[in-house]
């Protein structure tokens, strides 16, 4: 069973700045930010990070990320409670698949003000050092092939910072 601890619903967000979202909120705050900044480059980035729970399941992590270069961002997350248990690897590709879920629904939401999947940058937490080490081009052509593109450990600060501090 899979669950998120804001009422269930699994499309809700959390913003540190504006607390309990829905999407299309979440799309008003974020073009609202854009907007402020309108002559600022801008990142859109999504990255998931997990942890188990004890041995009752994995507590996942999304966050979405509006980087404005330069000047800082803002961020929102959702979490997925999954009772499941997962193995390292599983884990690691749920992340991923996790993080393309919530990049094709973004891309959905925002296709209308003008993003395409160029502008969507997929942050995994995995790199070249560690016991992830031997995934990285399994996971990262399972993201490019989805027509993203990826950044790893030690660029990957959607999931191995923002998400990772919400797990």
């Amino acid at each position: 069973m899979k669950t998120n601890g804001f009422g269930n619903n699994l499309n809700n967000y959390y913003s540190p700045s504006y607390g309990l979202l829905t999407l299309p909120l979440l799309r008003r705050r974020a073009l609202a930010f854009m907007e402020k900044g309108s002559g600022a480059e801008y990142r859109l980035i999504i990255g998931t990070d997990s942890q188990p729970k004890n041995g009752h399941g994995v507590d996942f992590i999304t966050a979405i990320v509006i980087h404005r270069v330069g000047f800082g961002g803002i961020y929102f997350w959702k979490r997925i409670i999954d009772e499941k248990k997962y193995f390292l690897k599983t884990r690691i590709f749920q992340e991923a698949a996790l993080s393309l879920i919530c990049a094709e629904e973004i891309l959905t939401v925002l296709s209308n003000d003008g993003f395409t999947k160029y502008d969507i940058e997929i942050h995994v937490d995995i790199g070249s050092v560690g016991k992830t080490k031997e995934m990285i081009s399994e996971v990262v052509g399972m993201i490019r092939s989805s027509g993203y593109s990826v950044k790893t450990k030690p660029y990957s600060y959607g999931a191995s910072k923002v998400a990772d501090r919400h797990t």
